[in-house]
Formats: structure tokens, sequence, C-alpha cells
């Protein structure tokens, strides 16, 4: 007998060995329709993820796995990678198949082909792959011998899919999925049939060297998104439709704010407008530090070899960092601020008493990124971190975690960003430090995030390679993910750098150092803050508060009064004096998303008040310039929105 226990703890007993499906099926005629694949548990095993034909021989655990599951439209997103290879196959039988992975909403698969694909090729594949699907054809599992399957596979022409099974060991057992009369080397599972396959598009084409080696053949990459219900396929490309028209790189150009030229990839010219945005998040940053214990400090850009060696970076990330050369000797511009700050900390010895000493700096670094990787403000090679460092003892740590999550929350909540993801990533296989290390700092992380009653999911592997961090992804106004804020713990590098304070029994001792950010890169949040609010910043961070028109020549001199005095209240004003119809200047300025437009003329000349409109065309009336100057206050300090603003 074979007893299946499922998720609610209850238990079936089959008289031998069963199928996923047929488990699936003895549950119900629904769930059998519906299983995609199985999530089987075997004793002392870990669990692992099968197709439904997938036998069970012996007592085991399963979950039944469906659309409705992370893993269910994973699955529905490769096996649709694997139709999309089918259909150019069918269409063009000279095309070499190379690898074809999910990625986040979708997939994509590159191949190797005479010629470039055409949009009208796209729509082609798009139809033919409707048409396999359509024909639901059975999605099998094959175990080959790895010789056997190279042959195959060079006999068909396929020697990119022949050069990947080659590398595999010939001891291990080569899977193979067929559908209809195509044939693919996968691990799987897959969906039983391609009649699962109903919700999908194509979205484009892209460029991709033979195993991300510039030095190969470039590949042509087709990328493609798919889904469980034509509902949520919709909202995503709704959500790309709008993603588009909020575009920094595009509102940068229109409103003026930044630029970038060939002769400094990766590096931002930011013009007037945008270094207004970017000053005001900066001293925003600035009185954070101030309030909350931070001393801000200033670490040199470049730092000799040497020390990058002792820290583990030269090791561990010398192909991301530049370096120069004088009077022989060899440095590197600085990726992180981390050792600058430890050696300012080992310029004096330290009394537990002073600990925590906290540190921030807007410390600029330089990353040598793929050029490929590059995308406006949001990956670059040179950008700034509202970075800081925390020097403590490790009975300070929890405390130090848990109130740096309760301040960054409000940070973003005062940039309009309520919505908070939790992640704890943990050691990867390239680090530095005992397990036992990472064992406290890993359990340090997650504790303070139970304290400060967060949920949070774990990343396995995705720590940095001194330590384990938290990582604090945000959800902008059209439900985009953006992971911002970090804190991380690190018990190796102050050792490293001979970090060192002197106990309560008069001990030398190495306090535990926290690299933590909020914003992360400036540049980058900057970006976010343009998509997030379309380029419509709120007052606060707006380049401009107000614009003053004036309707016609007499009140031109009224206009540069009314100009002047809000500019001496502190407020970002200017004034349109040109001589063009005033429903041109106000198109123009609401163009520039400018939060109010002040329109003067005779009347408001004569009874000193100023006729005001807020974004989006709002008529807000007639008001004193005391009134307008008050409410622009109110805006300001309160960090209302453009829209609140407007309405208020």
């Amino acid at each position: 007998m074979v007893h299946i226990t499922l998720p609610d703890g209850s238990q079936r007993e089959f008289p031998g060995p069963v199928s996923v499906s047929e488990v699936a099926q003895s549950i119900g005629a629904g769930l059998g329709r519906a299983a995609l694949a199985g999530k089987v548990t075997l004793p002392g095993a870990q669990p692992r993820l099968v197709d439904t034909s997938f036998v069970i021989g012996q007592d085991a655990s399963l979950a039944i796995v469906t659309a409705k599951d992370k893993e269910g439209l994973d699955l529905i997103r490769h096996s649709t990678a694997h139709l999309l290879a089918y259909a150019v196959k069918s269409l063009f039988p000279d095309a070499q198949v190379t690898i074809g992975p999910v990625i986040e909403n979708g997939f994509y698969y590159d191949f190797s082909y005479k010629r470039p694909f055409t949009p009208e090729d796209l729509q082609a594949i798009e139809k033919k792959m409707a048409e396999l699907a359509k024909k639901d054809e059975p999605v099998s599992r094959e175990e080959w011998l790895r010789d056997d399957a190279v042959k195959f596979f060079k006999g068909i022409g396929e020697d990119y899919k022949a050069e990947i099974i080659a590398s595999i060991p010939s001891n291990e057992p080569i899977s193979l999925y067929r559908e209809g009369d195509f044939i693919d080397l996968c691990r799987g599972p897959h969906v039983p049939s391609t009649g699962r396959l109903t919700v999908f598009k194509l979205m484009k084409v892209a460029g991709a060297y033979w195993r991300g080696d510039s030095k190969n053949e470039m590949l042509q990459r087709i990328y493609g998104t798919a889904w469980a219900t034509k509902e949520e396929q919709a909202a995503y490309l709704t959500m790309l439709e709008e993603a588009e028209k909020r575009d920094h790189r595009k509102l940068g150009r229109e409103l003026d704010l930044f630029h970038f030229q060939d002769e400094a990839p990766g590096l931002i010219f930011w013009h007037p407008k945008g270094w207004v945005i970017w000053q005001q998040v900066e001293q925003y940053m600035r009185k954070v530090y101030q309030d909350n214990g931070y001393q801000e400090v200033k670490a040199p850009q470049i730092l000799d070899l040497s020390l990058w060696k002792k820290t583990g970076h030269w090791d561990n990330y010398a192909e991301n960092m530049f370096t120069t050369e004088s009077e022989n000797r060899v440095y590197g511009l600085k990726p992180m601020n981390c050792p600058g700050h430890v050696q300012i900390f080992n310029a004096g010895l330290h009394s537990y008493r002073e600990l925590p000493i906290r540190y921030g700096e807007f410390g600029q670094c330089h990353r040598n990124e793929p050029s490929g990787s590059l995308h406006g403000l949001m990956r670059v090679r040179g950008f700034t971190q509202d970075d800081g460092h925390i020097f403590c003892t490790e009975d300070q740590l929890q405390d130090e975690c848990a109130a740096f999550t309760a301040l960054l929350q409000k940070v973003y909540a005062d940039f309009g960003f309520t919505e908070i993801l939790y992640k704890v990533a943990t050691r990867p296989d390239k680090r530095i430090g005992a397990d036992e290390v990472w064992d406290k700092a890993e359990s340090a992380l997650m504790e303070s995030l139970a304290r400060t009653h967060c949920d949070f999911e774990v990343s396995p592997g995705e720590g940095a390679f001194y330590g384990p961090k938290i990582e604090y992804t945000l959800k902008d106004a059209i439900g985009r993910q953006w992971q911002c804020g970090t804190i991380q713990v690190d018990f190796s590098m102050p050792a490293r750098l001979g970090a060192e304070y002197v106990d309560t029994d008069d001990q030398r001792r190495t306090p535990v150092m926290l690299h933590r950010a909020i914003l992360g890169s400036l540049e980058r949040f900057i970006g976010m803050l343009i998509e997030n609010h379309a380029g419509a910043m709120p007052p606060w961070l707006a380049p401009e508060h107000a614009v003053v028109c004036c309707i016609s020549e007499p009140s031109a001199e009224y206009a540069e009064e009314v100009t002047l005095s809000l500019k001496k209240q502190g407020f970002r004003v200017s004034s349109d004096l040109r001589g063009e119809k005033i429903t041109r200047k106000i198109r123009e300025h609401s163009m520039q998303k400018v939060p109010y437009i002040l329109v003067v003329g005779d009347k408001e000349r004569e009874t000193a008040k100023v006729a005001v409109r807020g974004r989006g065309g709002a008529d807000l009336g007639v008001m004193s310039l005391a009134d307008f100057a008050s409410r622009l206050r109110q805006d300001i300090d309160s960090r209302r929105d453009a829209g609140q603003a407007a309405q208020a």
C-alpha cells in the first residue's frame, strides 16, 4: 500500500504506485483537470516539483500544483517558452534553439537564425503558438543517456543544444521533453499538455550573446509574457503601457531634468531642474541623519588596492571595480563606502560607552557595470548612496536593526510609499567569515523584523559576501516593485581592518558593523520618484513650486512683484512675461507639470490678488498672495502629493 499525505494532514491510501494525476483525480475531478504538477516530499528528502505523470512508489507527502500557485504560474511560463521554440522550429526549420528560461512576468528563448526576426515574424510565431496550443498535444518526459542525446541533437543540426548537453557530467541522466514532433532538453517539470497554455503574448526581439560572452555569436532573444488568466495578462499589459508613459528617461528629456551621452557611459549630466530634485532629496536625508544620531562624514574616492584586498572586495568584487595608478601604486575607485568609514572609526580608540557610533555619508561610488545593463538612472556606473555604517556591540544589534526599520518606514511614507516588502538574504556560496558568525548575523536580522511585527521572506544565498541583509522593497503607484533600502550585519570586515573598542573590562573587542542605506542609490531613487509620480513631483520636491504668468504687458510688472515676493519667502518660483496668449502659457507650463500656475491681469493687479490653477487644470479661484503662500507652505511642509495639493 502507498499512503499519500495531503497539505491539510489528511491521508489517501492506494493499492500500489500512483501518479500525481491519479491522486489529483481521486480528490476531485475539478482538481484533476486543474493539476499542472505536484510537489512531492519523500521520507528524508526535500520537496521536489514533478510532472503530473510522476509515479509515487512509496509513502510520501504531496501538494497538487495548479495555476493559482506561484510554482504553477512559473510552470506555465516555462512551458510557454518551449511552445515558443516549437512554433519557431515549425515556421523556421533552420533556426537553432539554445536556452529559454522563466523571467519576471514571462519568459524568453534565444535562437540562432540566418536573418533578424521581424515584427511580422513575431505575429506569425504567436499565431502558430496558438494553433499548437489548440491541438492540446501531450507533453511527455523522456530520459536519455548523455552521449545519445548529444549525437541526436548534432544529427538534427542543433549544435548549441548539443554543446549544452555535452557539458553535463556523463553519469547524470538527461531529461528531454517531447510535444508533437518537437523535443527539447529540460529538467522540467512541464504542464501535462499544450492545451494548458492559452494566455500569452510575444513582446519583442533583442540581441543576446551565446552564454553571455561578447566573444560569441549574437543570438536573437524573443521575449514573451504568459499568465493563468486573460484578466491578469490584460492588467499586466495595461501596466506596461502606463510604465512607458512614466519612463523616467522620456520624462527626463521632456522636463529638462538630465541627460546621458556617449562620452560618459553610465554617468549623468544633471540639468538645473533635475538638480533641484536631487538637492531636496539630499537635504531631507541630511535632516534624517541629524535627527537620528548620525554623524555625517566624507571618505576619499580612491583607496590603495591593499585596503580593498584586506576587506575582501578585491577577491570577491574586482570585476566591478575601476582602478587607477599613480607613482607605481594601484588604487581602486570605491564601489562602496564601508572601508572608508572603518578608517574614520579607527582614527581614535573608542569606549563601549560611545557605542553605537553611527556614520552617514552621501558617498559617491563607481562600479564597472556592463554597458548592456545600463538603464537610465536605474543602473549607472557612477552613483551616490545615502550610505551609513553603525558600529555597535552584539548586545545593541537587535535594537539598532529594529530602530533602523522603523526609521526607514517613516522616510518611505514621507516620499509617498507605504507598502513595503521585507526579505532576509542569507549566506551566498562565495563569502567570508565562519558559519557560526553567519548563524548569529542571520538570526539577528530575522529577530529584529519579528520584533517590529514585519512579515518577511527568506532569500537563500542572496546575501552580500561579507554578511546577510534585509532588503526593503517598495511598491509604486502602478504596482511595480523596487528594492531600495538594506541593512547588512557584518562581523568580518571590522576584524579584517582592525576596528576595536574598549569593553567594560578594559579589553579590546571588535565591534559589529551594520551597513545600512534607506534610499540606496539617490539616482535610482529619483528615477523611481519620477516614474511613481509620472513626472508630477509633489510640491516639496518639484523643481518649481509655481510659475507666475501675466495676461498682458501692463500686468508684467505686477507678475514680477508676485514672483519676487514668493522667492523671498523661500519658494521656487519663476515668471513668464512673454507676449504669448495666456492659454498657450498655461498649456506649456502644465506640460512641464508645475504644481501651481498663477495668472495675473489688470483685475488681479488692482486687487493685489492672484488667480490660482492647480495641476490637471483645477481652477482654485482668486486669492490673496498671503493665502496662496500659506497654502503652498502647508503643501510643502505636509509633503502632500500633487493630486492632494490641487484638490485641497
